[in-house]
């Protein structure tokens, strides 16, 4: 009798009159706190971190589905070339298979809420201030994630970069180059981008500033735009972003540098080596839902997105001090 029943409870779809019994109420959750003006702040507000174009940077975004399905490039599949593509008269055209592993996975719901009581509201712009928190905490979360991504991978090398002015002198760029290098050999790709630790870029421009030559004093006078040219990537970013870390300040990447490969505009089959899979909402990436109390209201923050190594093969990290 009761299985009966249950089986004849309509689903909640947002659409229900009031008093009507439903078997979720997500949707109406949804209906009744989604803030429409709030979500769509999420979408023009700028970011004083600029957490979203660097999160971009290193983890390019590709939107999907809650529910999808990648191909883990495990090689350089994507780059083969022939010079047998020419068709002969009566036959078929060459055929060509990527054998990458199919992976099937799905985006999480993260999210955060704050209880903001009604005595702490100042200023017309309370709601805007606070979900602009919200975001900031939220990109930093996956500013974290993306770099722990690129650390699991286990092709890393120790540089020293400092130089007390004896033996021979440090060579931070040539360092660079020959990791660079050292993928391409492996992967038949260049890595086209490279990331700095704060710390690790301060070790680089104090090793060339320590030899004291004009062509150290340039070198360390390079801005991150300049040396990408001269090491031939796409992009040199210096991340310099901070969390809390117990009671002091902790590097998201400290003296470390990352090289690898990755492009804007990616498919879910792209050979990247890492990607952030989002299921947007509507024209947002983010949704804010305001709950309003008597004495408090909960403003939350959530979106949905997995970041994914889609494959490690070409990824150079060094560990510099």
């Amino acid at each position: 009798m009761t299985e009966t029943i249950a089986n004849t409870i309509a689903a909640d779809d947002g659409r229900q009159t009031p008093g009507t019994v439903c078997a979720a109420n997500e949707s109406r959750f949804e209906a009744a706190h989604l803030s429409e003006p709030l979500t769509a702040f999420t979408v023009g507000w700028k970011d004083p971190e600029d957490l979203r174009s660097l999160l971009e940077f290193i983890a390019p975004s590709v939107r999907v589905g809650r529910r999808f399905e990648f191909r883990k490039a495990d090689n350089a599949e994507a780059f083969l070339s022939e010079t047998d593509d020419v068709r002969a008269v009566g036959s078929s055209f060459k055929r060509v298979e990527y054998t990458g592993e199919t992976i099937n996975a799905k985006t999480l719901n993260k999210g955060l809420t704050i209880r903001v009581d009604h005595d702490e509201e100042v200023g017309d712009d309370w709601q805007e201030r606070y979900v602009q928190m919200l975001v900031q905490r939220l990109l930093r979360n996956e500013l974290r994630r993306a770099v722990a991504a690129l650390d699991t991978q286990d092709v890393s090398e120790s540089k020293t970069w400092t130089w007390n002015g004896t033996g021979t002198a440090p060579n931070p760029d040539g360092d660079i180059r020959s990791a660079l290098s050292a993928a391409a050999t492996t992967t038949g790709v260049r890595p086209n981008r490279v990331i700095f630790g704060e710390g690790a870029w301060d070790l680089r421009s104090n090793a060339y500033y320590a030899q004291d030559t004009a062509g150290a004093f340039h070198a360390a006078t390079l801005s991150p735009e300049e040396l990408a040219k001269r090491l031939f990537v796409d992009g040199v970013k210096v991340v310099s972003a901070r969390y809390n870390s117990g009671s002091t300040k902790g590097l998201v990447l400290g003296n470390h540098l990352y090289a690898y490969y990755a492009q804007q505009g990616v498919s879910r089959d792209e050979p990247s080596n890492i990607k952030r899979f989002v299921t947007p909402a509507g024209g947002s990436d983010f949704r804010v839902y305001v709950e309003q109390s008597s004495k408090y209201t909960d403003i939350s923050v959530e979106h949905y997105s997995s970041i994914v190594l889609t494959s490690t093969l070409g990824i150079r990290r060094l560990a510099l001090s």
